[in-house]
């Protein structure tokens, strides 16, 4: 635990390179902790390798199929990649676990916006504001279809 705190602040701090080590120094002697391959997933795709970090997720899911934070990252680096109906799967998948995650609904929406599915993506948007009022991602994203569906 002590590794997975320090990775935890290294990540904070922005020290990327040594969060890795970290989880590598963790996942060498225990390679199925879930938790260290969820970060370090989350770490690689917050530097960009969003391949690398996907297939940690994978890794991840492999051991707990189903992992909310795996599921849901692995969609938006899946999102980033501009794979929307693959983000959607995880998305989708994520709420048959948790019919509540706020994460999932607004995700997808941003996904189905992408597609250009803006009344859609509305109905995901609120429905997460619905479950989490203050969700940013949600409150912006729903004005900007908002706007987007005036202006048609």
């Amino acid at each position: 635990m002590k590794l997975l705190d320090s990775a935890y602040e290294h990540c904070e701090d922005g020290n990327y390179a040594q969060a890795l080590k970290c989880y590598d120094e963790i996942l060498q002697n225990d390679p199925n902790n879930i938790k260290a391959l969820v970060d370090k997933a989350t770490t690689l795709q917050n530097l960009g390798k969003l391949k690398t970090s996907i297939k940690f997720y994978e890794k991840a899911l492999k051991l707990d199929p189903k992992n909310i934070d795996a599921l849901t990252n692995k969609g938006s680096a899946l999102h980033t990649l501009e794979l929307y109906h693959d983000a959607i799967r995880c998305y989708d998948e994520a709420l048959k676990i948790d019919k509540k995650c706020a994460m999932a609904f607004a995700y997808k929406g941003l996904s189905l916006g992408e597609q250009g599915k803006v009344k859609e993506a509305l109905k995901f948007f609120k429905k997460a504001l619905s479950l989490e009022k203050d969700y940013d991602i949600a409150q912006i994203s729903k004005n900007i279809a908002k706007d987007l569906l005036k202006s048609i």
